[in-house]
């Protein structure tokens, strides 16, 4: 639509002109002693259009041989830049896509460009490591120079680190990224791992729970980090009984009734003789949740004096009726008091009531030391002969 207006203008135009120059009478007198010119009004007129024309054109190209330079290197710079741009993207498409070596060549390219090189070194570093090729990811993360970068190069260094089992070379970038003022949930995150390939479980327990607190990790997994942080510190002090009841009154309270903990407590505090204190332990998280791994523990922190145990038990069957578990732990306590009787009841009642085959094995090997005991040789080897064929 344009041209066409354009072409109706230029026509109207000339149309306006040959009118014009059709009526046109004038004529220009140019002297010059001892010359004289004279010509039409039209031709003088159109003379001075076409020399301008040509002094225009002539002056634009003279200007555009003077600054042809400046404009090829501008075109060069614009040719550089936008295959640095198409370079860096294909590093980023190559790296979320697996294919590292691509991805690392592409940010190679890429890094000419000044403004790209952080960038681009920060994915290069990344596919190397995804390569294991370390020295050349550590080479990669040290072209990041500019301040503004300073960051992603510390957590992607912490993160890569983690990742690599080399759990000081993390906490090393971590700190340093704290000292620069950054916290950030993915710096605690990579911080727990770190702690925990250096089995520093107290700092494990600790940043857990702040995680925990922003919704920053699951929850199944936050369950299972801090048992096994608990059953780590508590098997650290297997030695002292002191300190190992220590770390257990220092463990959070919400730890302290989980069965799991509880049961290796009480496994650890009846080996270095402290029954009482493993009773306690006990039954506070029995008293919490009804599990089958603490019952089976009762019985062994009986020590000299099972009747208070007893009697503890007795009370249960009020509110827990039949349980095997509990039966079996009454027959070991019986056991241990020489109530043979009682103790026959129990474990006999509790092997008929089970289907949980180490229980079962457990009772009849029970039961084996219970008629050894009492002399009854045949009976003692038929359950050790029932208990072997459960195995």
């Amino acid at each position: 639509m344009r041209a066409l207006l354009w072409l109706a203008f230029l026509f109207a135009v000339a149309t306006a002109l040959a009118i014009v120059g059709h009526h046109d009478t004038g004529q220009v007198v140019i002297v010059f002693e001892p010359y004289r010119i004279d010509v039409s009004l039209n031709f003088f007129v159109i003379a001075v259009v076409v020399v301008f024309i040509v002094l225009y054109a002539l002056l634009r190209a003279l200007r555009n041989i003077w600054k042809m330079p400046e404009r090829v290197s501008a075109y060069r710079t614009r040719s550089r830049t936008a295959k640095g741009q198409t370079a860096l993207r294909e590093a980023v498409g190559n790296l979320f896509a697996g294919r590292f070596s691509r991805a690392e060549k592409a940010a190679r390219d890429a890094s000419v460009l000044p403004e790209n090189n952080d960038a681009a070194s920060l994915i290069a570093a990344t596919a190397a490591h995804r390569m294991h090729e370390f020295t050349r990811r550590d080479e990669w993360l040290a072209a990041i120079r500019a301040p503004e970068w300073q960051d992603a190069r510390l957590s992607a260094q912490a993160d890569m680190c983690a990742d690599g089992r080399d759990p000081e070379g993390a906490l090393a970038a971590l700190t340093e990224m704290q000292a620069q003022g950054g916290r950030r949930i993915y710096a605690q995150q990579i911080a727990l791992r770190a702690h925990q390939q250096l089995r520093h479980w107290a700092e494990v327990l600790r940043l857990v729970k702040g995680l925990e607190k922003r919704d920053a990790i699951h929850s199944a997994v936050a369950m299972r980090l801090r048992q096994l942080s608990g059953e780590n510190l508590l098997r650290d002090c297997r030695h002292n009984a002191d300190a190992l009841m220590e770390c257990w009154n220092s463990l959070p309270a919400s730890e302290r009734i989980s069965p799991r903990l509880a049961d290796l407590a009480a496994e650890l505090l009846v080996a270095l003789d402290r029954p009482a204190q493993a009773r306690a332990i006990v039954e506070e998280a029995l008293g919490h949740s009804w599990d089958t791994r603490l019952l089976r523990r009762y019985a062994d922190c009986a020590g000299d004096d099972p009747l208070p145990l007893i009697a503890r038990a007795e009370a249960w069957r009020v509110d827990h009726g039949e349980d095997p578990d509990l039966l079996f732990a009454l027959g070991r306590l019986c056991l241990q008091q020489q109530l043979w009787g009682k103790s026959q009841a129990f474990l006999e009642q509790a092997l008929k009531l089970t289907d949980d085959r180490t229980l079962t094995m457990r009772l009849h090997r029970t039961l084996a030391q219970l008629h050894e005991q009492l002399g009854n040789q045949d009976q003692a080897g038929q359950h050790y002969r029932a208990g072997a064929l459960m195995i």
